[in-house]
């Protein structure tokens, strides 16, 4: 088995869709996911599991129903489960979701917004 890095910038480079994301490792059952977005998503949760963006570029808040959080380029933050949220982005921002797999992206309230799950890229 060859032993290679997992080049993130490269990986962005292919991936042009918006809220549209795509797995790019795992480690047991999490899902290191990449991600281009902008402008706002839509209210969600994940009642079982928290959820973990990493910002790489750009600016991104996420709202919740009683305040919101503003991360920056190499911040983190990590919603806990069953805490709805709508993440939110006036520029391009690029991050990368860490959760586990088979998590889908608009929680239970679905709509267009809902990304085809366990793409790899």
């Amino acid at each position: 088995m060859p032993y290679e890095p997992i080049n993130l910038a490269d990986k962005f480079e292919r991936l042009t869709e918006q809220w549209s994301p795509r797995v790019v490792a795992e480690m047991n059952d999490y899902q290191f996911k990449v991600v281009r977005v902008q402008g706002d998503f839509v209210w969600h949760d994940h009642p079982e599991t928290d959820e973990t963006f990493l910002v790489l570029e750009g600016e991104l808040r996420i709202d919740f129903r009683d305040g919101a959080v503003r991360l920056r380029a190499g911040e983190l933050f990590v919603v806990p489960k069953g805490v709805e949220h709508k993440p939110c982005a006036e520029g391009e921002v690029k991050l990368m979701l860490i959760e586990p797999r088979g998590v889908v992206n608009t929680g239970e309230a679905g709509g267009e917004r809902t990304a085809e799950n366990d793409l790899w890229i």
